[in-house]
């Protein structure tokens, strides 16, 4: 992880691999809070899983997911007992933690990108950007977005395509690093955390997940 300034870009040659309990496939945390909470007390977390074979999810009380293929043939997932096909890349499932799920492969390993927030604590929007051209992306204050390359290469740059930043100012904040400025480079997998009001522009060649964390109450 690089910490720079504002941002934190988060390269996913840097993640280690976790084990399911179930031996079902392989998790790596892209990003979480509180910073090394652990799976019982984060307000949210984002992760990326291999997922090798059909099995039980792991139960998380009082937590809100948001499932989203990302690679191979898809699942079903059998959601207290009701069962639904996630087999289109980059559309975004949702589904409650403390339900007994079970997953089904619909034809081989996949991996999937998942975002889970505490209920009552933290609201995430899950939103892909898939067009090849630049848009904006804006840091209200009291959020946090991360940026999440899933596809393709992505290019984060400070000001946005319009120069403007979230509270209305025509400049570029001073305390804008200067990398951030030049542009931040993203392959595949890697991320970037933005946790300070300001305006960016990202421009992606294939899918980025912009998901946006809001305090609730």
């Amino acid at each position: 992880m690089t910490t720079s300034g504002r941002i934190q870009v988060l390269r996913a040659s840097e993640r280690p691999a976790m084990a399911w309990l179930n031996g079902g496939g392989v998790t790596r945390e892209v990003a979480g809070f509180p910073a090394g909470a652990g799976l019982d007390g984060f307000d949210w977390r984002v992760s990326l899983a291999d997922v090798a074979s059909a099995g039980p999810f792991s139960a998380f009380p009082g937590i809100d997911r948001v499932i989203t293929l990302v690679e191979g043939p898809g699942m079903a997932l059998t959601v207290d007992g009701v069962e639904h096909v996630v087999d289109a890349p980059y559309r975004p499932f949702a589904f409650s933690g403390d339900a007994v799920t079970d997953c089904r492969l619909l034809g081989g390993p996949l991996v999937d990108f998942n975002v889970m927030t505490r209920r009552g604590r933290v609201a995430a929007d899950v939103d892909l950007r898939t067009a090849d051209a630049t848009v904006d992306v804006s840091v209200s204050a009291g959020a946090t977005v991360l940026l999440v390359c899933l596809d393709g290469s992505a290019v984060l740059a400070a000001g946005g395509p319009a120069g403007a930043s979230a509270d209305g100012r025509t400049d570029v904040p001073t305390d804008t690093p200067t990398d951030v400025s030049a542009g931040v480079e993203l392959a595949r997998y890697d991320a970037v955390l933005l946790d300070a009001p300001g305006a960016y522009g990202l421009r992606t060649t294939g899918v980025t997940a912009a998901v946006t964390f809001r305090p609730v109450g």
